[in-house]
Parts: structure tokens; sequence; C-alpha cells
């Protein structure tokens, strides 16, 4: 029992609410002079809410020479004390209690999207040894592992599906609010829910290198009190220390009214001020969390606000990075383009190459049947692959391998390979028993949502570049397609860097985003970078400033209105708090106000500041709320 009390008592927030009901209980008695009681009830609210704030402003003050709003209500409720305005005091302590609670519960739930990650942790795994389970702690799991995941229960490390067919609930990663169907070969991120069938996984990245590991690291690194302007609202905050006082001694001197200087000094303290960056930064981060962005810096989305171009690299951000079948040609008339299609499959089965892999994979998605085992398979090296089946000999490869092989393309099959060359197709060539068969055309694949992205970012007044290492025709072709008028090809990191560089050098903040190793120097150097937390490098990942966790960029257009809405919400804050403390330290002057209504008026505003910015934990603006698939967000 004790220690449950206890435990209650360390949780922060259950203690100040305690301590406010006691105060503001204690008011009420107070103000009605219930019980008349001997010693003026008030004095209970002084020391639950008043000493925390009294001991905070004295060891800031002492340790690190902190001049902030601590120090002004400390001095309100100690003058308040000292002229025998104990109710006034205790309504003080009271209200600034009320308005640091309310701070708490706007931060705590703003970064509660972000933080239920580290709660997500899988505690244990299953590991399959021979034809024996065992459970064992998901941190001694090592890579390849066999581990067995039944329905319900969490994935215990980031590995791929050997067995077993099922449904996995993805939301805590990548925010789909339907589960994913899952099958052999797929791949599964640790911390989501295996929601119908049992399966064997081989494990492939375990402990501190799993999917749940690193957006736990980047949730600790998020931080709003790095955020510029928060430096610019303290600086304030401290110089209105300094007037405040002065404005009191200087009433009480020309007044000798020493009610007037202890009102000033509760009327002039800077909690709005204070209080309007943090809860607004911390909203939007909390908002921004919802739609799938991890923010690592807390002047992330500040910066962002000022952004005039976003470079985009290509593969596997503007596309998936995954080659597919764009186009298949016969060019033997006793061949269907079916045939040339199915025999590349077919020889391309066992290959290890990327592009043999992704032509084998097309034909099975696509679900034209069962591919026979080729009956011998060769590799050759920069050129292509050889293979036999059912008796027939089939080449697959590039243009040099068929030559080498002194089998000829003809002019026109050769010029059309040409027109899928210029789109930045790359183009295999089969033979089947010695004579030219035809070509496939693979192509990285645009993302869904990348022209959509585009026209909105144009519409926001955000210019998209395409960076890009890939050839000038695969650079152009993609560009076209997405509306972007202004890329770079063929560009090395080094390239990039200078092309960022020049942007900012005449004045264009720039956003980068990008996912590989090669992007890492690119998204340091930019305003902001973007890395792709799910198909993205680590090294890209830790070079950038937010992490979009679930590859979709479909929502960059709303983290670019947000972080504008941010700002805004935050200058409106400023004016505000300012004007209100200006106004009434006029009234308190002319002794209009006493330190109570003061109070009352001054709390009023850093209320209402923390909820103009808790209104940021739902914005959304209406050009981003339809998405193309027709789910409209909440």
């Amino acid at each position: 029992m004790k220690a449950s009390i206890k435990e209650w008592f360390q949780d922060g927030t259950k203690r100040d609410i305690l301590f406010l009901i006691l105060g503001g209980c204690s008011l009420i008695i107070s103000f009605f002079d219930i019980g008349h009681l001997p010693v003026n009830a008030a004095w209970i609210a002084i020391l639950l809410c008043g000493i925390p704030i009294i001991k905070d402003a004295v060891v800031g003050l002492v340790t690190r020479f902190d001049i902030k709003a601590d120090v002004l209500v400390s001095l309100a409720l100690i003058a308040s004390v000292i002229i025998g305005e104990i109710f006034a005091a205790g309504e003080v302590a009271f209200i600034m209690q009320i308005g640091s609670l309310l701070e708490e519960l706007t931060v705590a739930r703003a970064r509660a999207g972000i933080e239920k990650l580290v709660h997500l942790t899988p505690r244990t795994a299953r590991r399959v040894i021979g034809e024996k389970e065992e459970i064992i702690p998901a941190e001694q799991v090592a890579v390849d592992d066999l581990l067995r995941v039944l329905p319900g229960e969490t994935i215990p490390v980031d590995g791929v599906i050997l067995s077993g067919q099922t449904s996995v609930n993805q939301a805590v990663m990548t925010g789909e609010s339907l589960p994913v169907d899952k099958q052999p070969g797929d791949e599964v991120s640790s911390g989501t829910v295996n929601q119908f069938g049992a399966f064997d996984m081989k494990a492939t990245r375990v402990g501190e290198d799993s999917s749940i590991q690193r957006m736990i690291r980047l949730v600790q690194s998020a931080d709003a009190g790095k955020a510029k302007i928060v430096g610019l609202a303290d600086r304030w905050a401290t110089w209105i220390v300094v007037i405040a006082l002065s404005a009191a001694a200087l009433t009480w001197i020309f007044t000798q009214e020493i009610i007037r200087a202890v009102t000033i000094l509760v009327v002039f303290c800077p909690c709005a001020l204070v209080l309007a960056t943090p809860t607004a930064i911390m909203a939007a981060i909390g908002n921004a969390t919802k739609h799938g962005f991890l923010v690592r810096e807390g002047d992330a989305l500040e910066r962002l606000a000022g952004v005039k171009k976003i470079t985009f690299d290509k593969t596997g951000t503007l596309t998936y990075g995954t080659p597919e079948v764009a186009g298949v040609k016969s060019c033997d008339p006793a061949l269907t383009d079916q045939d040339v299609y199915r025999y590349t499959a077919i020889a391309e089965l066992r290959s290890e190459h990327p592009l043999g892999k992704a032509v084998a994979s097309c034909w099975q998605k696509a679900g034209q049947g069962a591919l026979p085992d080729p009956d011998s398979f060769e590799m050759l090296p920069g050129r292509g692959v050889r293979a036999k089946c059912a008796g027939r000999s089939i080449l697959s490869g590039n243009h040099e391998m068929l030559a080498e092989a002194g089998i000829s393309v003809s002019k026109e099959a050769a010029a059309l390979a040409g027109t899928w060359l210029d789109q930045g197709c790359t183009v295999i060539y089969t033979a089947v028993d010695g004579r030219f068969a035809g070509f496939l055309a693979l192509s990285d694949t645009v993302r869904a949502s990348a022209e959509e992205t585009i026209g909105k970012l144009k519409q926001i007044g955000v210019d998209p570049v395409l960076l890009t290492g890939d050839h000038e025709s695969a650079a152009r072709h993609i560009a076209g397609m997405l509306s972007i008028e202004e890329f770079h090809a063929e560009c090395l990191p080094e390239d990039k860097l200078r092309w960022i560089d020049s942007y900012q050098q005449a004045q264009q903040n720039v956003c980068m985003i990008g996912d590989g190793i090669n992007d890492a120097p690119a998204l340091k150097k930019a305003y902001v970078g973007i890395a792709m937390g799910g198909v993205g490098s680590d090294i890209a990942v830790e070079a950038a400033d937010i992490a979009l966790v679930n590859d979709e960029i479909r929502e960059l257009p709303h983290l670019v209105r947000l972080a504008k809405r941010m700002m805004t919400t935050i200058k409106l804050n400023l004016t505000f708090s300012m004007t209100l403390n200006f106004i009434a330290i006029i009234l308190a002057i002319t002794g209009i106000l006493n330190p109570i209504v003061g109070a009352l008026v001054h709390n009023a505003g850093s209320v209402l500041v923390i909820i103009n910015s808790s209104l940021l934990l739902k914005y959304r603006a209406k050009a981003d709320r339809a998405r193309p698939d027709g789910d409209i967000s909440r």
C-alpha cells in the first residue's frame, strides 16, 4: 500500500492535480470564510502550489542565473504575503499552477504519438531450433535465427517470411489503418503485430538495428528546446523581468502604494510569452508524427517554413527504387510477347542480379503461372545469363552478350529499344535457340502520389528540383512525367552539395529529400533534410532533420503547410502575450487592477496561448484532406 502511494506521488501530473484540488478547496474556504478558521486557509494553496514555483526560481537563479517567469511569480507571491494579501498570494500560486499543468498536458498530448513507440518494443521472441520452440528475450535474437510468430503476437525483430501467410498490422510504423497481406519472401518489421496466420521468419536486423529501435532513437532526439525562436522568447522574458521590476519600483516610489507595485509584478510575469513557442512546436511535432514524420531537430519545422525549394533524389524517393517490367516486345514472328516474357523469366529465375530478380518477380506477381526450373543455368558477369529449359537454349542479357554469341539485332528492333532507353529504361535482350527473340524494358516505377505531391508543393509556393545520379534521359523522362521544370542529372554527392550550396547562396533555402548513403552529405548541407525512414539508409536518416517513417511522400505538402501554420501560431502567441502584458501593466500602474484580478487576467492569457497552440495538433489544410484512394484523413 505504501509503495503504491509513493509511486502515485512520483507521478508529477497526478501530484499536481491533487495539489490543485486541495489548493482550490482552500481558496473557496478562505473566500467565503467557511468555518471561521483562525488561520487563513489560502496558506494551503501557497504551500502546495507556490512553494514549488519559488523553489524552481531560486534554483534557476542561483545555479544558472536564469531570470525567467518564475522569478517574477516568486516576487509577487512573497510581496503579497508581506502586505497581508494572503488570498491574492494563494490565488496567484493556484492559477500559475493551472497554467503549468495545462502546458504539461498539452506537451504530453503532443508527444504521445511519438513516445508510444517506446512501449511497443517486443519483450520476447519464439525461436525455432530443429523441432523445438523456445521463448527467449527479444534482445537475444541473432541475425539468421529462425523465429515463429503466432497470431496476435508482436513481431520481435526485422526479418523475411520463410513460410506461412498472414496479415500484419503495420500502423505503428507506416500509419496504414488496414492490415497488409504477407507471404514468403515478404519483409516484416519489429513492433508490428501479426493478426491472422502463423509464420516462420528469418531474422535480418536485430537489437539496435531493428526498425522499432531506429524509430525510438529518432524519438529520443526530438527536442523542442533547440528551436532558435525559443531562445528569442527567452531573451524577451529576461528583459521583461527587468522592466517589470523597474516599473514596480518606480510605481511604489511615486504612488507610495505597494499594492500597485505588487499588482505589476503579478500581471507582468511573461508566462504567456515563454509558453508561446514551445507549446506550438511540440503540438506541431505531435501532428507531424500522426502523419508519418519524426522530427529529430526542434527547429526543423521552423526552418521548413522558410524553404523556397525542395530538391528530390529520384530513386527510392520519387520512385519506389525497385525495377518493374514496363514493356515486352517480340521480334520473332514465331513467338508472342508473352512467350518472350516467359522465356526471359525462366532464364532469370536463378539470377542474383537485381534486374533478373525483377523479371522473375514481375512474372509471378502478374499471376502468369508457375515457371519451370531451368535444366542448366550460368551467370555471365557483366553480360547476362545462359539457361536451358525443356530442350531450348535461352540467352538473356545486354546487347554485347548477343553480339558475342553471333546473334544480331535488327535495326528496327534496335530503334524500338532505343525509344525505351530514351525514357530511362533498362533493356534486356533475349535469344532463343540462337535466334533473336525480342526484349524486355524495365524501369523504376514512379510513386503513385508523386505527381500530386509535386503539384501541391507548387501551389504552396515551393519549387521542386530533381537532383539525381541517373543519366540525362532518365532524369528528363521522370521530370517530364512529374512536371518538374528544373533537374540536374548524373550528380555525384559533391555535385548535389554544389547545387544546394548555390541555391542557398542565392538566399533560396533548400529542403533536400533522399534515401541513400550518397544523399547523406546533401541532407546535412540543406537548410532542412528529410530522409525516407523506411527504405533509407541509417546514415541518411542520421544526417536528416526529419524522417518520413512510411516513405509516403503524399504527406509532404501537409508538413510544409503545418510548418507555416506553426510559425503563424507562434507569431500570434507572441503578439497577443506582449500586448496583454503591456495593457495589464498600464491598468496596474493606474490602480485599476488589484493583485487578485491581475492574476486572473495574466493567467487567462497563458491559458489562451496554450489552447491556441494545441489547435495545431489537429490542423490539416482542406487541400490535403482528400486522398487519391478516396480515403479522407481524420
